[in-house]
């Protein structure tokens, strides 16, 4: 079963490597790797060239665009466009997968086959400590154990459902849709990625806060939730700053 990850990127020549490696050193044979980037001014897209001879070795078909977009969801969504696996996976430059990441997601997928899977992270914060962030599954609704770059996506999902390209969210909202259109939801209890903090979705002047805040509480009432979430909104957004200073 052919699996597509997706690297979108932009100005990343201090960090894509390290995901480059993590996809090169996958124990799953049967990989597309796509690099969306944004038309970079770095030298993001020549150290990437670099790679593909290695990538060739391994088999793994390897692709690389680079053009304008209009932010990181608009380049996901280019990126699933190109995609032709059966399951497709999204990791930023600034972060990496475990060495069998795909081994277990698609072995998972074999045993119980899904729509949506998403697993343990290591969140790796600026001072050099690590922690690792549970991924679980609640009847209620929220994101608070779920966790983007581990997220897996049936292809064909992902004909029906792509980012909207609206706020830094959007990658929340995408799962809450999913999730709320009855979709089979997995949950896999392994570390399978690595976030570093301080990247796009973790960068927040404290200036910033009121308006995540106010934009997280939009996608859970679209989605029926009561105001009540609101508290849930300004704590992660509280939280999520706190731990990127340290």
């Amino acid at each position: 079963m052919k699996v597509s990850l997706i690297t979108v990127c932009f100005n990343a020549e201090s960090t894509i490597e390290r995901t480059l490696k993590s996809v090169l050193e996958q124990t799953y044979d049967d990989i597309e790797y796509i690099i969306i980037d944004g038309a970079s001014k770095d030298r993001t897209v020549e150290i990437a060239e670099r790679w593909r001879q290695r990538f060739a070795e391994r088999n793994i078909d390897y692709k690389i665009f680079s053009e304008p977009d209009k932010g990181i969801y608009d380049a996901m969504n280019k990126g699933i466009t190109k995609a032709t696996g059966e399951l497709v996976g999204i990791i930023n430059a600034d972060d990496w997968y475990e060495k069998d990441c795909v081994e277990v997601v698609v072995s998972e997928y074999e045993k119980s086959p899904f729509d949506l899977s998403f697993a343990d992270i290591r969140m790796h914060m600026n001072g050099g400590k690590t922690f690792i962030k549970k991924a679980r599954y609640r009847k209620y609704l929220t994101s608070r154990d779920w966790n983007h770059p581990t997220q897996f996506v049936r292809r064909e999902v992902y004909d029906k459902y792509r980012y909207r390209c609206r706020n830094i969210s959007d990658d929340m909202e995408l799962y809450f849709r999913v999730r709320m259109a009855g979709y089979r939801i997995h949950v896999i209890h392994r570390t399978l990625a690595n976030f570093q903090m301080g990247g796009v979705s973790s960068r927040i002047p404290i200036t910033e806060i009121p308006e995540r805040i106010e934009r997280r509480y939009q996608i859970y009432r679209e989605n029926g939730c009561s105001r009540f979430y609101f508290f849930e909104c300004a704590a992660f957004e509280l939280i999520k700053y706190l731990a990127s200073k340290f």
